[in-house]
Order: structure tokens, then sequence, then C-alpha cells
């Protein structure tokens, strides 16, 4: 073989490696342009799930106190039945003494 041929055969093959090196690179910046688009796609959908767990907590905030508002209602309402009710003094004695029962005596 010739020194030209072996030389041609040399610069192809450099060539050929520089084109698949170049093809490679090429595909790998397509990889991480997907993966980034992959994240960005993701961050997003984290971001929502993070507004709609706020609004959740939001919600459940403001129901426990309409929850609280209400049982204060109850309460107070509960103490009116209880100032009006005439019996209310007789059944607090009647509660009391309830409470003053003796244990039996142990031997």
């Amino acid at each position: 073989m010739s020194t030209t041929a072996i030389i041609l055969i040399v610069v192809a093959a450099i060539i050929v490696l520089a084109v698949m090196l170049y093809l490679a690179r090429q595909r790998q910046e397509a990889q991480r342009e997907e993966k980034r688009e992959e994240a960005a796609e993701t961050r997003s959908a984290a971001a929502t799930k993070a507004r709609e767990a706020e609004q959740a907590r939001l919600a459940a905030e403001e129901q426990a106190e309409r929850a609280q508002a209400r049982q204060e209602e109850a309460e107070a309402l509960r103490r009116q039945a209880d100032d009006v009710d005439p019996d209310l003094d007789a059944d607090a004695d009647a509660d009391a003494d309830a409470d003053e029962v003796e244990e039996p005596r142990r031997a």
C-alpha cells in the first residue's frame, strides 16, 4: 500500500471518529435538555402540590375556627339554659351529694 493511501485511511478514520464524537456529544446534550425539561415539569408539579396543600391547610384552619365558634355558641347557650333553669340548683346539690358518697371501709 502506498503512503498516500495509508495517510488517506488515517485521515478518513480521524474524520469518522471526529464525526462520531460530535454526534455523541449532540446526543448527550439533547438528553441533558430533556432532563432539564423533566426537572422543570417536576418542579412545577411540586409547586402546584404545595399551593394545594397550603389551600387545604388554610381551609382546615378556617373550618376549625368555625367549629370552635360553634362550640363556644353551644357553651353560651348551655350557660343561658342553666341560668334560666329553675331546677338547676337542686340538680347541682344532688350532683354534689353524689360526689360525696363515702367509699366502703376496708378492714
